[in-house]
């Protein structure tokens, strides 16, 4: 049985999965180094990082800094939980083609 969260993250794999020319991956949590978000990526040379919640849910204060430190660095971050942060994701990548 899949959580909310992994249908979520279902979603988004298969979304970045039809782009041929996109370097994405999901970091392994393993207790060493430092936090960060669900997806990692590079696309048209531009760095994006995704984090996928449950319908309802919000980043916690940790993923909030990350998020914060990434937008400062000058990437993009998406935050999915629904069909219309999906969907916010898509336009972004088709205005990058």
């Amino acid at each position: 049985m899949t959580t909310p969260e992994g249908k979520v993250k279902r979603e988004v794999t298969a979304l970045l999965k039809s782009y041929d020319d996109i370097y994405w991956w999901m970091p392994v949590p393993g207790g060493y180094g430092e936090s960060t978000l669900d997806y990692i990526g590079c696309f048209a040379g531009e760095f994006f990082a995704i984090e996928t919640k449950a319908p309802g849910n919000k980043p916690t204060e940790r993923q909030r800094q990350i998020i914060n430190r990434i937008g400062l660095a000058g990437g993009t971050v998406f935050v999915i939980s629904d069909a219309s942060g999906l969907e916010d994701l898509y336009r972004w990548l088709e205005t990058k083609r």
